[in-house]
């Protein structure tokens, strides 16, 4: 007999969003403050203009470092997936914005701390806005990086964000009965 899966925000969940939602800290250091990005130990170092310029630390630990030396990919990934979406819910308010595609190339191991490095630019924000506003939907793909203590790009990351009304269902997904 399968599960009922209960769609209430448990405990912990409603403890999160309120922090989000609370006006008592500044998008850094909710960010930095949030589990999986604490226990990373990185920092959000500036969320600026919007949260069109995004930079973050990634430590190199004894947690982070895999057998090789150098930061786990994982880690990178993690840091990585919601910085577009989230930039798209702040710039798109209204909308529902989640990570539709992570993609990480790794150009040289991660053997100092890294720096992410997000950028959303004026021209592609005004193409979604169009986009948007004539189809309703947008699926745009953003592309930045993690760099080296020596400014050297380390992996180059390709995110694409889906963009959709509220309670929106793709008809390529199978609905729910």
């Amino acid at each position: 007999m399968a599960q009922k899966i209960s769609s209430k925000p448990r405990f912990f969940q409603r403890v999160l969003r309120w922090g989000w939602e609370s006006k008592l800290l500044n998008d850094k250091s909710k960010m930095s403050l949030y589990p999986p990005f604490l226990l990373m130990s990185a920092r959000f170092t500036e969320i600026g203009n919007g949260w069109r310029k995004v930079k973050a630390t990634l430590p190199l630990t004894s947690w982070s470092r895999n057998p090789g030396g150098v930061i786990f990919g994982g880690f990178q990934a993690a840091l990585a997936d919601p910085v577009p979406a989230l930039a798209c819910s702040r710039l798109f308010p209204g909308y529902d914005c989640w990570t539709r595609g992570l993609a990480i190339d790794f150009k040289r191991g991660g053997d100092t701390d890294l720096e992410l490095r997000f950028h959303f630019a004026s021209d592609q924000e005004l193409a979604i806005k169009q986009e948007l506003e004539e189809k309703g939907y947008a699926t745009p793909t953003f592309s930045y990086g993690f760099y080296l203590s020596d400014g050297s790009l380390a992996s180059s990351v390709t995110n694409t964000v889906a963009i959709r009304q509220p309670g929106h269902i793709s008809k390529h997904v199978g609905r729910r009965k």
